[in-house]
């Protein structure tokens, strides 16, 4: 029996069983790519660079991304819920690009040494985050509204990321052209 879907309406067990899926792949990935590209306190090159004074501890950054990736991930789920919600293809859309941009940060910055790009990348990622929040907004104020803590953390990343820049500007490889 094929189930009818309302427009603008949720559909609960659609959302929780995307909602199942995304937030562990969320974490997953994020973790996965994070340790790939060295963002630990392993990382010699990173421990060698003069950080801003409002940098957090190391593990504040997992537990940060984790808590993020959660939210990321509920906000996409409420909107895939939203099966005939007008937009909602857009809005995912952007979500998974922006998702994508947002993985490509790390080994940018931590593998490649690439503290200007890291940080244009930063700003690529705020700007698909608002269209993202945006558009999220048009199929759910709940989805959007979850996006917000991303948003904030985003600037704050981006200010450490050009904070560390203007500390250490023989780190960066973009740079030194290697």
């Amino acid at each position: 029996m094929s189930q009818s879907y309302e427009p603008g309406v949720l559909h609960r067990a659609s959302a929780w069983r995307a909602g199942i899926v995304l937030v562990p792949l969320l974490l997953v990935l994020g973790g996965m790519v994070a340790r790939l590209s060295g963002s630990t306190e392993d990382n010699g090159w990173y421990q060698s660079l003069a950080l801003p004074e409002l940098q957090p501890p190391g593990p504040a950054f997992g537990i940060a991304w984790s808590m993020l990736y959660t939210l990321l991930g509920i906000s996409a789920a409420i909107v895939w819920g939203h099966k005939r919600a007008r937009g909602r293809g857009a809005a995912l859309a952007l979500f998974a690009i922006g998702f994508a941009i947002n993985l490509s940060w790390s080994p940018v910055f931590f593998r490649f040494h690439l503290i200007l790009p890291a940080l244009a990348i930063i700003g690529v990622m705020l700007v698909v985050a608002l269209a993202t929040t945006f558009a999220f907004a048009r199929v759910s104020r709940v989805a959007a509204w979850l996006l917000v803590p991303y948003l904030v953390w985003l600037c704050f990343a981006g200010a450490l990321n050009a904070r560390i820049m203007v500390l250490n500007p023989a780190a960066d490889a973009f740079q030194q052209g290697v």
